[in-house]
């Protein structure tokens, strides 16, 4: 179990920070309750390992190694710069992140939900009804299982 459940763009999620090992996670967080394997290529295959009662997933990319690459979580005390965000408008998540420096962002209607994406960061917000369902936030893993600058 994580002691804390705190959004760091491009560092981690709570303790697990992102470039940690699948032993590592599966040591830490027990068993997954549910696994997708998403296969991109033959270099570059893409794990997500789903905590459904912890409310988050753990996302593993690489080909000769898998590491952590990106979480989503959809958990009602999820922070982030100490505030909780799950249940936010979207007014309310674009001046929380620009009071913290993160202005750039692009905006999308999908099928069910609005997103909002601050690429910079890899960081995605997905609304419905103008409240915030669900975070996804990652970072680039080359086909080596390293982590790339962005």
């Amino acid at each position: 179990m994580l002691k804390s459940l705190e959004i760091k763009p491009k560092i981690g999620f709570g303790e697990i920070e992102f470039g940690e090992y699948l032993d590592n996670i599966v040591s830490l967080l027990g068993e997954a309750e549910e696994i997708d394997t998403i296969e991109e290529d033959e270099e570059m295959n893409m794990l997500i390992l789903h905590y459904w009662e912890l409310g988050f997933s753990v996302i593993f990319e690489g080909g000769a190694k898998q590491i952590v690459s990106g979480f989503e979580t959809d958990h009602p005390e999820a922070t982030m710069f100490e505030k909780k965000v799950i249940g936010m408008s979207e007014q309310d998540i674009i001046n929380l992140m620009q009071d913290n420096g993160l202005g750039d962002y692009d905006t999308e209607m999908e099928e069910v939900d609005k997103r909002i994406s601050f690429d910079d960061e890899m960081l995605d917000f997905y609304f419905r009804d103008d409240k915030l369902v669900y975070v996804n936030w990652g970072v680039y893993v080359n086909e080596e299982g390293e982590i790339e600058d962005f």
